[in-house]
């Protein structure tokens, strides 16, 4: 594993350098484009995609490669998640952002046995930090073993993604006042490759994501949940990566989702 490590952070920093970076805040207009209404795609997702695809496959040519613009194009591929081994790829995370002008932004990849995160990969191409966990071999920062902390707020601090609509919180719950309801609320970074790390950096006690795509949530839930948080629908299930329906909270202690599940969900 130690190898594939080295290998998957060395190709993540190349493609990043090569691409996302010098591309930021020079995309032509005509470079970007709406998968459907508030969801971005840029020519740099689609190259990205393409050359991490390219190189994956050479590490484990037995394994399934499911990116997110391959999977817009064939949600097939969805399937190939289920069983052996698979990738997935976010090449650009916060692609709205990205594409607006503003961070933050990331790039994610995740290695799955049988649908299981084994391995997941989580980076900042600005700050250059990466935030990498094994299954039940701990979580990282820089090669650094990190666990998660808390705000060191009486309140829980939460960040709630404006997808997440009134139909999923207790019926009284008014986000103009959340702190009658024993939260703070905190402005979404509308990337899942920077809201994990806020969850285990002690930023937000509690978030709160709607879309639940695999490629956005593969490796930000090993490296949460290694860190010693917690991830699960908004029911209190499982998070499973088979599983794209909508809803999922994510905390820094299992003690921190009742707290704010009791707080917001019905």
């Amino acid at each position: 594993m130690h190898s594939l490590y080295d290998a998957v952070t060395s190709l993540m920093y190349e493609v990043a350098n090569d691409l996302l970076v010098p591309r930021f805040r020079h995309l032509a207009q005509s470079e970007i484009a709406e998968k459907e209404p508030g969801d971005y795609v840029t020519v740099v997702d689609k190259e990205s995609e393409k050359r991490i695809t390219e190189r994956l496959a050479t590490f484990l040519p037995e394994a399934y490669i499911v990116g997110e613009e391959a999977t817009a194009a064939d949600t097939s591929l969805l399937k190939n998640l289920k069983k052996g081994l698979a990738w997935t790829v976010d090449p650009l995370d916060g692609t709205g952002n990205y594409a607006a002008g503003k961070t933050p932004y990331a790039m994610m990849i995740a290695l799955l046995a049988d649908g299981i995160p084994q391995a997941g990969w989580i980076l900042d191409p600005v700050s250059g930090r990466m935030c990498h966990a094994v299954k039940n071999g701990g979580a990282f920062i820089d090669k650094e073993r990190v666990t998660t902390r808390s705000t060191g707020q009486a309140i829980p601090v939460v960040a709630l993604s404006a997808r997440v609509t009134e139909d999923n919180l207790h019926p009284d719950f008014d986000k103009h006042q959340p702190l009658n309801h024993g939260i703070t609320l905190a402005p979404s970074p509308l990337c899942a490759g920077e809201q994990y790390p806020r969850l285990v950096l002690g930023q937000n006690d509690a978030a709160l994501f709607w879309r639940s795509w695999p490629w956005d949530h593969a490796p930000g839930s090993l490296f949460l949940e290694e860190a010693g948080g917690k991830l699960a629908r908004f029911d209190g299930s499982s998070y499973s990566t088979a599983d794209c329906s909508h809803g999922m909270l994510g905390a820094n202690s299992p003690e921190m989702w009742d707290r704010v599940a009791e707080a917001l969900l019905r």
